[in-house]
């Protein structure tokens, strides 16, 4: 698969739309100033071959653009077109596709119409390429999903964005994003070549079988296990059940047999039940009694204080009637002075507004009160003899009460005796249950762990032979054997570019662990990042996507061929230059040998490797401006080329 054109069509859809092409099997220069989209072009590309998220800046780019079309050929001469719109969020799914012959172009912007999404178009780009149709499964165990192979990882081995090619610890694109590490060490082994679906079939398969031994192991573990829980719990059993007087003559170690048979014995004793008794009964009679004889004796209290309350009052009475009689009686020693006139004041003979009472009066009411006295006088016998009745009748209440207080302490200390009778009934009964339980737990049939051995053994005897199959797909070593056939084009190309600690004897390759260009030495192996200098770092990852590229086209590996880098020369001007071909100063040997080693190892694949290059640098040398398919620099009118018309912003 290389790439023929890239377009831009306006979000109005009236103006034309903005073409760049592409020459395939060529080296590919878009030479320009800063800030004129270049690096936006890589983006793009990635955003048309499925990605969810076209990563642009916020700028006249993702202003302006509603769709993005990508027209792409494959070895076969199939040609497809491949349209994504600018989402209207963060992200889209949304997605045009078209297949056809030699003759297919770019469409119109008015056919560009949403007719498929980003999963379907992945597909049918992986079909063109020819990636087989599998899932990879990752192995048991680990936390990370299984998902399906796809262009979506055969892309992360063709574009290096500016900032991935300058990087000092990692070599593929977006390996920093959070699972894309593993994905990338999860499929290049398959894109070189070293494994494929069979491959991967065949250990998804022995993982699967290796957790069926894993759990036929747990299960027998748990039998075994609860086969001597069961045989301890039996000997416990056996001695409460003689405690509780179920089984007597216990032996002092029986064996399995003879536990199991003991326990079935206790299952026959009945417990010793308590006797049966009114207790309860008369119990409650007593406290019935208690109860009515309590409430009679306050009753009888409550009579006696009444009567001592009348007699009281009967004595205050009396003694007052006494006092008042003895007072009246005086009236008897009076002379003539009884006849006076009690109309008139005897002391100033003057007539009375209210008559005094006259002395035969008052004589009348002593006789009545004296009466009265005797009658009053006359009763106090009979309420003493009420009050000894009553006292005797509470006496005797009293005494009964306390009967029935000796009565209820027998039966409480009888029934004492009943509670631990019955205490020790329901232990055995409850004893008995828990025999039962532990009989039926164990009643299971006495193969049953024979047969859990059995399926181990089957389960054991799967993922031997699984290992046989798999015994030469030594994933691996066959994938480093692969990356050290790449190593021999990366050190020779790392020597020409004099990159650091590349002269011999010290070889540069790609290390399958760690993602990145390794120096092996006599001395040890030296990681990219302790090179040292930028221009080490890009000239490493120039070479090495080189050799990966140059592998993939000798072997016909399924992925993209071509291969996108963004500011290869970086290193060499001073940071954002505004065009570096006015840079006097600048190494232009050194970027000479990195564009001429481009040029040269497109040529050396004959047409089968596109490499696009998107930089500040425009050489004069025919070979580099017959590779420019863009120079991004004001005309001489002023006016400014960029992946942005001009009167787009307008």
């Amino acid at each position: 698969m290389q790439l023929l054109a890239l377009a831009l069509y306006h979000q109005d859809g009236t103006k034309t739309p903005r073409v760049l092409r592409f020459r395939p099997g060529r080296l590919n220069i878009l030479t320009g100033e800063s800030e004129t989209g270049k690096t936006g072009v890589l983006d793009v590309v990635d955003y048309c071959l499925g990605r969810s998220k076209p990563g642009l800046p916020d700028n006249p780019i993702d202003q302006t653009v509603g769709w993005y079309a990508l027209l792409a050929e494959f070895r076969d001469g199939r040609r497809m077109v491949l349209a994504r719109p600018r989402p209207s969020g963060s992200s889209t799914n949304e997605a045009f596709v078209r297949s056809g012959d030699q003759t297919l172009s770019l469409p119109r912007a008015n056919e560009l119409k949403v007719n498929s999404n980003a999963a379907a178009l992945r597909s049918e780009v992986s079909a063109h390429l020819g990636i087989e149709d599998f899932r990879f499964q990752p192995p048991a165990g680990a936390a990370r999903y299984s998902f399906d192979v796809s262009v979506a990882q055969a892309a992360l081995f063709c574009f290096q964005n500016q900032d991935e090619i300058a990087a000092k610890k990692t070599l593929f694109h977006r390996q920093t994003e959070d699972g894309m590490e593993q994905a990338i060490k999860d499929t290049l082994p398959y894109f070189l070549g070293a494994a494929g679906p069979e491959q991967a079939l065949r250990q998804y398969r022995l993982g699967e079988a290796r957790r069926e031994v894993r759990t036929a192991q747990r299960k027998l573990d748990a039998s075994l296990r609860q086969r001597e829980v069961l045989d301890t719990n039996g000997i416990t059993l056996l001695r409460l059940a003689q405690d509780e007087g179920l089984l007597s003559d216990v032996p002092a170690a029986p064996d399995a047999d003879a536990v199991q048979a003991l326990l079935r014995k206790a299952l026959t004793v009945a417990p010793l039940a308590p006797v049966t008794s009114d207790i309860g009964d008369r119990r409650q009679e007593l406290n019935e009694e208690r109860r009515t004889l309590r409430e009679q004796l306050q009753e009888y209290d409550a009579a006696l204080a009444t009567v001592d309350r009348w007699q009281r009052r009967s004595f205050d009475f009396t003694g007052e009637l006494h006092l008042q009689v003895d007072r009246l009686k005086t009236l008897n020693l009076l002379g003539p002075e009884r006849d006076h006139n009690t109309d008139v004041c005897p002391m100033c003979t003057q007539p009375l507004e209210h008559p005094d009472p006259s002395a035969l009066d008052i004589a009348r009411l002593t006789s009545r009160l004296s009466e009265e006295l005797e009658e009053a006088v006359g009763v106090q016998p009979v309420r003493q003899e009420h009050r000894r009745a009553l006292q005797a009748q509470r006496d005797d209440l009293a005494e009964r009460l306390k009967l029935n207080g000796v009565f209820l302490k027998e039966l409480m200390a009888s029934d004492e005796n009943m509670v631990r009778l019955q205490e020790q009934h329901l232990r055995a009964a409850h004893l008995q249950g828990r025999i039962a339980q532990s009989l039926a737990h164990d009643g299971r049939p006495s193969n049953d762990i024979s047969q859990q051995r059995n399926m181990l053994a089957s389960a054991q005897d799967v993922v031997t032979a699984l290992e046989e199959q798999t015994a030469n797909d030594d994933v691996p070593a066959e994938t480093e054997r692969r990356l050290a056939d790449i190593a021999a084009d990366i050190t020779p190309w790392a020597r020409r570019l004099k990159l650091g600690q590349s002269s011999a004897p010290n070889e540069a390759g790609i290390s399958f662990s760690q993602l990145s260009v390794v120096i092996r030495r006599p001395q040890g192996r030296l990681p990219q990042e302790r090179v040292g200098s930028a221009k080490n770092y890009i000239g490493y990852h120039l070479v090495a996507h080189l050799a990966l590229h140059t592998y993939l086209r000798r072997h016909h590996r399924p992925v993209p061929s071509f291969l996108m880098l963004d500011q290869p020369t970086q290193a060499f001007f001073p940071s954002k230059p505004r065009d570096a071909s006015t840079i006097p100063d600048a190494d232009w040997s050194t970027v000479t040998e990195y564009f001429r080693l481009l040029h040269d190892v497109a040529e050396l694949n004959q047409g089968d490797l596109q490499i696009i290059v998107c930089d500040h640098a425009n050489l004069p040398d025919d070979w580099f401006q017959e590779a420019v398919i863009g120079n991004w620099r004001p005309d001489n009118d002023g006016t400014r080329n960029a992946l942005i018309p001009p009167d787009w912003l307008h």
